[in-house]
């Protein structure tokens, strides 16, 4: 009798190994295709309840509890794709395993089962026999058609969800409503008509007005449409909503809000402000030299509210009648100069640039108030000493960036949420001269050593890579610089001013009017607008030869900025708020 066992006896584990196989892999496949399409029935990308979350945001931008729910259900939504991209990957290749085991010991059972006749003992010849071996075949056929089949389908199973977290991204930005302007907030056309910030609608004391003012005469009164006696201390400059103009005065005793008629200069009112003091009184520990005093920042509005802060920290928001809204205090601030930074808005929100002390002192941020409230909305600490520069927000490489200088940085934050956009390492000394944006470009001054225009398209540092020019002729240490896209023109302090070519940086003249300034320079239609703290108005040409159009005196010292309407100028001066202009 031979040794060798009957094919039956050999192939019988491999006809194991290929059921099995088969099995695994009708049941993963199966597995794999229910993943799939309840995945496709809940797409996270289209979820009601994100999607309903976002929807509310813009009416509760305050809302932090909301935005936790946000952010905790987005990561939740993101980790469960990327769970499933992964199962979807490890199933694919144990799938390939699966059917490749399956032909594997299929093959071998067939070539078992094909071996030359032995001697064996007699077949069972039944018809049972007979539709079981049937039976065993029809279950192998059907496993090897089934496993090809869902390997077939498996390579066409992709997750709706990119592999990259970056593709993610654009993706759950592009399925989510754009966020609407919130309906008690001025639209941009509105912010653009008027004068609501501290050098304008950018805060580059540029107007596209045409019908302003070239001459006058203080002397005569020509051109003089009125003048009202400053009735409280303070060097911020002056800002006109529709049919009134703001600002805001003060000393130790006591800090108020003045509005008056733009027509007529007459007080509509005045309202002093009252802000609570922090626990232990610490608001009494700022530093408040005379040099500036208690109202050195310019106010701001959103249309719907007016702002002041204070060098003591007062911090308060007055309905356009006069009423306050709400009142905090942000201090002690801890600054030599003491707090001269001017305030701004955007949206509904009123944006606070609180630089003081030194770099390590972990003192100075940046934060996001709601308008209507006073609530923190975002906050972001910056590793920055004092600094007298006032923010301004553009849009740029298709967001709302902060612009901020403090050295040795400058740096761009998001509006939204206030995370860090892009930073370039190159001021130093006291930064008080503010930035511009003007042809594409930021214009930041290094005081008296650098001014630089850098590209706000980057990310992370970007010192190497996004200054286009820098310029060391003439740069002021106190005034900002201004320009109209084409060129750019500072003034210094002792009064020597310059124009440089906006593109490249190039000088193309400068002049010296040997007049201490203080104000910064500002461009209406081609004029260009000097004011000196002795009382001297100069208006030049915007353009790259120099020509004087008038100067004159005025009697009054100047250290604010003027405001532009339509066919008029507003002046404050160190006695009395001018307005300049013909009669209508």
């Amino acid at each position: 009798m031979s040794d060798i066992p009957p094919a039956s006896t050999l192939s019988r584990p491999w006809r194991l190994t290929a059921g099995v196989a088969a099995v695994f892999s009708v049941l993963l496949g199966l597995a794999m295709v229910a993943g799939h399409l309840g995945t496709r029935a809940e797409d996270p990308l289209q979820s009601p309840q994100l999607r309903e979350m976002k929807a509310k945001l813009p009416l509760s931008p305050a809302d932090e509890l909301l935005k936790g729910e946000i952010r905790q259900l987005d990561l939740q939504l993101r980790g469960r794709y990327f769970r499933q991209l992964e199962r979807t990957s490890s199933g694919v290749y144990l799938l390939i395993g699966g059917v490749a085991i399956f032909i594997l010991a299929s093959t071998r059972v067939r070539r078992l089962e094909r071996q030359p006749p032995m001697p064996q003992p007699q077949v069972d010849g039944s018809p049972e026999a007979a539709r079981a071996a049937a039976a065993r075949w029809a279950v192998g056929a059907i496993g090897v058609a089934a496993g090809a089949g869902l390997f077939a389908l498996s390579l066409g199973l992709r997750p709706a969800l990119p592999e990259r977290a970056a593709d993610i991204d654009k993706l759950l930005e592009a399925g989510a409503a754009p966020a609407p302007v919130p309906s008690d907030a001025a639209s941009p056309d509105e912010l653009a008509r008027n004068w609501p910030r501290f050098r304008g609608p950018e805060g580059g004391g540029v107007s596209s007005l045409t019908n302003l003012p070239a001459r006058w005469d203080a002397k005569t009164g020509a051109g003089i449409l009125w003048k009202t006696p400053m009735s409280s201390p303070g060097f911020n400059s002056p800002i006109i909503w529709g049919n009134r103009v703001f600002f805001s005065g003060g000393d130790a005793s006591q800090r108020e809000v003045i509005c008056l008629d733009l027509k007529t200069g007459q007080l509509l009112w005045r309202q002093a402000v009252a802000a609570p003091s922090p626990a232990g009184n610490a608001a009494q520990g700022s530093e408040i030299p005379d040099s500036t005093g208690y109202a050195a920042s310019t106010m701001a509005t959103d249309g719907r509210r007016v702002y002041a802060i204070f060098a003591n920290g007062d911090l308060a928001a007055l309905d356009l009648e006069g009423k306050q809204l709400w009142s905090k205090n942000m201090g002690p601030f801890k600054n030599s100069y003491g707090h001269a930074i001017s305030l701004a808005t955007w949206r509904d929100r009123l944006l606070l640039q609180l630089d003081q002390g030194e770099s390590d002192d972990g003192k100075s941020k940046l934060c996001a108030l709601d308008g209507r409230t006073g609530q923190v909305v975002w906050q972001r600490a910056r590793k920055v000493g004092a600094s007298w520069a006032s923010p301004i927000v553009i849009e740029a490489a298709g967001k709302a960036q902060v612009i901020t200088l403090a050295a040795p940085w400058v740096a761009a934050y998001a509006a939204a949420d206030g995370a860090e956009l892009w930073r370039v390492e190159c001021l130093g000394g006291e930064v008080t001269p503010s930035p511009v944006f003007a042809g594409g470009l930021v214009l930041a001054a290094s005081p008296s050593e650098k001014l630089l225009a850098i590209r706000p398209d980057g990310q992370g540092d970007v010192t190497k890579s996004k200054v286009v020019w820098s310029a060391e002729d003439n740069v002021p240490d106190i005034t900002s610089p201004v320009s109209n896209g084409e060129l750019a023109f500072t003034i210094s302090s002792p009064g020597l001013l310059t124009c440089y070519d906006a593109k490249d940086g190039k000088k193309q003249w400068e002049h010296d009017y040997e007049m201490d300034c203080h104000a910064s320079p500002a461009v209406a239609g081609n004029r260009v607008y000097l004011f000196s703290q002795k009382g001297a108005a100069v208006v030049v040409e915007a353009a790259r030869e120099f020509k004087e159009v008038f100067r004159t005196e005025m009697g009054d010292g100047f250290h604010a900025s003027p405001a532009f309407a339509q066919g008029r100028m507003v002046l404050r001066g160190m006695t009395n708020i001018w307005c300049v202009g013909e009669a209508q």
